[in-house]
């Protein structure tokens, strides 16, 4: 006998989409979906992100201009009023034992307000009064409003008498319905919530239940603390971004506990032949950091457990040398070594700065990037396959299927946030587990390298060689860039150089470089015909780009106007000026960068940057950091404060997990502890095999499996 299919029931699941919600008609199931909320889990994890306490009922009398309050009161006068041809307002007066109000809204419905606000009705009304400027009276414009104690007693209000959620919101969904939504989401599907924390955890830090954190974080309790809820260090909040942590460090755990027991690399003899030889070339001598930094270098090397050093330097503290060095440690112990850049420029100029040095010690290196014939690109394959090829600089085309090592040892990768975490895996497949040395010149404040290298050693480059000058930088709008270029000039005058930048961006290039061709054009014909300009970007030829940049080197360019191309690894000492055209279009990260180009000689040095749009306050703040700080952690750290982690070095394409409840800055505390019980339990439970840790494992693979790499391992 078959069942209609009116009498099965519907089995409610926490993915069920949205519009199976009362609420949620076709409309607002496409404007949730703006805030990323998809499913019925997505909205439970929606957390308001701050509280109205409209729980304190005051007399009319009591009410205090800009304060949030509710109070009961009854309509004695409602009306529509015109204000000239197309505006109106819907007026009010509200009357209770201690004195009246007057309640205005000037975007409203007519006939729904009419049947809404009838005369002789009791209202219990929420919002901030204000005072009218004409008579001094109290009002309160476009207040929450519900039936009082009438008919309607038994409907729940959402948004007055009560603490009342705020949510983020966006055009066309108001918060009044995106709080209906969520009252029916966690009404109808709480229940369906499972615990996966250990007890042990949840009794340590008592922490509630999951259902129960969610059901207080959307909806608490008229008692509860609205300065806890505000500072989101209410249990039930503390608990959902716990676990949110917990899970992504659990992960790391995992791949660092796997990789500890799986993979085998080779052990170096370090300090050997060649990197004596190599000391002996440098024309100075190391900072105390450099040698602190190759000494914790050296040490993991010695390891048969391959090295996975994340080494973070500001600009300018050196790395490159750091690099070599260990280079050059896996050339000493007959392997291959590897750099890569994330463009193929940055690799061309890390292979002119280190081809010197190999030349001079008799190794082979090889500079492999997608450019050049297929002929070419087939004899440098060969050549690395056959290990003719000791050292090789290139893009990540070093890490595709086609590119064979024959020996590969160690794998040096700049600027690593361009890759994305999970072409970091790839590496590993070339041969015997390579040692990987990340180097990033952005520097990642502590929390981000805590959720996206968690599962690696950090160490730090934190002193600049002796002699580099301070960078004067400051702001210039539009109409006072004449100043800027005065500057520029009186330093050209004196002898130095400069360079100037214009933005580059893939999806307008075209437009850009026409931009640059004409700023070029300009500076050449108009400003500066006395002087030797000249133009560089990506779209000449290897060979041209190599000239201009030796040329400029040796002085026979006095400014060199360029796209984005000079991020890293050029030293010319004697350019001081760096001035930078459309700045507000720059991140923060690449603006520290290109100014890190200058200031390497013994000449004051000056940063210029030039905001050429009208700039939102987020856009101003960004470029205030950098003219306040030279200080890289300080400026990541800003620019994670203004951007989010989500948009901070392009994490939500790197295979990061996005934070839906947790907050980078505000939570660090709750990070480091959720990362100390992650290892901990890692550690006593290495495979996640005791029966108290089932569930902790199935939710690992529901929320990150695929993300980090994990479903090959767990």
């Amino acid at each position: 006998h078959q069942m209609s299919s009116k009498q099965k029931s519907f089995k409610k699941s926490l993915d069920d989409p949205l519009q199976f919600i009362k609420g949620a008609g076709p409309k607002r199931v496409m404007l949730l979906k703006k805030l990323q909320i998809e499913s019925v889990a997505d909205a439970l994890y929606f957390l308001p992100f701050r509280y109205d306490d409209r729980s304190q009922v005051k007399k009319i009398a009591e009410l205090v201009p800009g304060e949030m309050v509710s109070f009961t009161g009854k309509v004695i006068d409602a009306g529509t009023i015109r204000m000239g041809r197309n505006r109106k307002l819907f007026e009010a007066v509200v009357q209770d034992d201690s004195g009246f109000i007057r309640v205005k809204w000037f975007h409203f419905n007519e006939s729904y307000m009419a049947g809404k606000i009838k005369l002789g009705n009791e209202r219990i009304f929420s919002g901030k009064p204000t005072q009218n400027k004409r008579d001094g009276g109290l009002e309160m414009i476009h207040p929450d409003t519900d039936t009082g104690s009438g008919d309607d007693s038994s409907t729940e209000s959402l948004d007055i008498g009560r603490i009342v959620p705020v949510y983020r919101s966006t055009e066309g969904l108001h918060l009044k319905a995106l709080r209906t939504i969520m009252k029916n989401v966690v009404d109808g599907y709480n229940h369906l919530v499972e615990e996966f924390l250990p007890e042990e955890i949840l009794n340590r830090y008592k922490f509630p239940k999951r259902s129960s954190a969610i059901q207080l974080a959307h909806f608490p309790p008229a008692d509860t603390s609205i300065d806890l809820l505000e500072n989101f260090q209410h249990p039930a909040q503390r608990r959902l971004i716990f676990e949110e942590f917990f899970l992504i460090q659990l992960a790391l755990a995992f791949k660092k506990r796997h990789q500890q027991i799986t993979e085998r690399g080779r052990a170096f003899k370090t300090r050997g032949e060649i990197i004596r030889n190599f000391f002996k070339l440098l024309l100075f001598d190391l900072t105390g950091a450099q040698k602190r930094v190759l000494g914790e270098i050296m040490t993991y090397l010695e390891k048969e457990e391959p090295m996975n050093l994340l080494l973070q330097g500001d600009v300018g503290t050196g790395k490159t040398v750091v690099a070599l060095t260990a280079l050059l440690t896996a050339v000493d112990n007959d392997c291959q070594a590897a750099l890569m850049a994330p463009t193929e420029l940055l690799a061309e100029q890390h292979f002119l700065n280190i081809r010197p040095f190999c030349s001079a010690l008799g190794i082979t290196i090889e500079l492999a990037t997608s450019t050049g014939t297929a002929k070419e690109k087939s004899l440098i394959r060969d050549r690395i396959s056959d290990g003719t090829t000791q050292i090789v600089v290139g893009t990540h085309a070093l890490i595709q299927k086609k590119m064979e090592f024959s020996n590969l040892g160690l794998a040096v990768v700049d600027e690593q946030h361009r890759f994305g975490v999970l072409q970091r895996e790839a590496i590993g497949k070339k041969g015997l587990v390579p040692h990987v040395l990340i180097m990033t010149a952005t520097p990642i404040p502590r929390s981000l390298a805590l959720t996206l290298y968690g599962d690696m050693n950090v160490s730090f480059l934190d002193e600049f060689p002796p002699g580099r000058k301070d960078i004067e930088t400051r702001l210039f709008y539009e109409n006072k860039r004449d100043n800027a270029y005065h500057l520029l000039g009186k330093e050209t005058e004196q002898g130095r150089q400069a360079f100037v930048v214009c933005p580059l961006i893939e999806e307008s290039e075209a437009i850009d470089l026409k931009a640059a061709i004409d700023v070029f054009e300009e500076l050449q014909n108009q400003r500066f015909p006395d002087l030797k300009v000249q133009l560089i970007h990506g779209k000449l030829k290897k060979e041209e780009r190599q000239q201009i940049m030796a040329d400029f080197k040796e002085g026979k360019i006095d400014i060199l106007v360029a796209t984005t191309v000079i991020e890293v690894g050029i030293d010319i000492p004697n350019a001081s000026v760096m001035l930078i055209e459309h700045a507000e279009r720059f991140g923060l990260a690449q603006l520290h960068q290109l100014r890190g180009r200058i200031g390497r000689g013994t000449h004051a040095s000056y940063c210029f940057l030039i905001a050429c749009h009208a700039l939102t306050n987020d856009g101003k703040a960004r470029l205030n950091a950098i003219v306040k700080s030279r200080d890289g952690f300080a400026i990541a750290e800003e620019d994670l404060r203004i951007r989010g982690p989500g948009d901070f070095m392009g994490t939500r394409q790197s295979g990061m997990p996005l934070l839906r409840v947790a907050n980078l800055l505000r939570d660090i505390k709750l990070l480091e502890l959720s990362r100390l019980e992650a290892f901990a339990l890692i550690e006593k439970d290495p495979q996640l095999e005791l029966p108290e840790n089932a569930k902790l494992k199935t939710m690992l693979h529901q929320t990150l499996g695929d993300q980090m790499g994990l479903m090959k391992i767990i």
